[in-house]
């Protein structure tokens, strides 16, 4: 099985080169369908908010950047019901430094980056690919054996304990197909 990420910004032609047999799927939220529902902004709508009883969230990055937490401003559970995929994200220019990631809506505890990543985005994102994505995982896997896959995304970092730059999804679609989610 054949699985290589590649960053969207990368000429078609490019990646055509280097990769001359291969599938080339966009799964960020400029993707088609049905691919664009790998993106953490795709509003599946009914995700579980981590350490949140009896909340949900229309997509993952809603739950990442609705627990997030600045220096002039706390979590803002509006963006967990966000189901355009636009005006999600929230930005240190506005609000401030990033202090961390609360851990649940109502929780005291504040994670830092590296713990947020593992104690919520993965959890949140494989939710998802368990949940919601199923024939998608099929077809990704089924093409990724019959002659290779170039999953495209904005980031390309596959290490999760990277955090010097953002932790590509595409990554993750990749490992979980491949059967190698990433435990501690």
């Amino acid at each position: 099985m054949k699985i290589v990420i590649e960053s969207r910004k990368k000429k078609t032609e490019t990646i055509q080169k280097a990769y001359p047999s291969y599938e080339i799927i966009d799964v960020t939220s400029k993707g088609v369908q049905p691919y664009v529902k790998f993106s953490p902004f795709y509003p599946h709508g009914n995700i579980p908010v981590p350490f949140t009883e009896n909340s949900v969230a229309s997509s993952v990055e809603g739950i990442w950047q609705g627990l997030k937490v600045f220096e002039t401003t706390d979590v803002d559970a509006s963006k967990f019901s966000i189901s355009n995929m636009k005006n999600i994200k929230r930005t240190v220019r506005k609000n401030g430094v990033v202090l961390g990631h609360r851990k649940g809506l109502h929780g005291k505890e504040l994670l830092p980056y590296l713990e947020a990543r593992w104690s919520i985005y993965l959890p949140s994102y494989k939710w998802v690919l368990d949940h919601k994505l199923e024939e998608e995982l099929k077809e990704v896997e089924r093409l990724a054996k019959e002659k290779g896959v170039v999953l495209l995304d904005y980031e390309t970092n596959e290490e999760v304990n990277n955090v010097r730059i953002p932790l590509s999804h595409a990554s993750l679609v990749k490992k979980y197909i491949l059967g190698e989610w990433p435990e501690r």
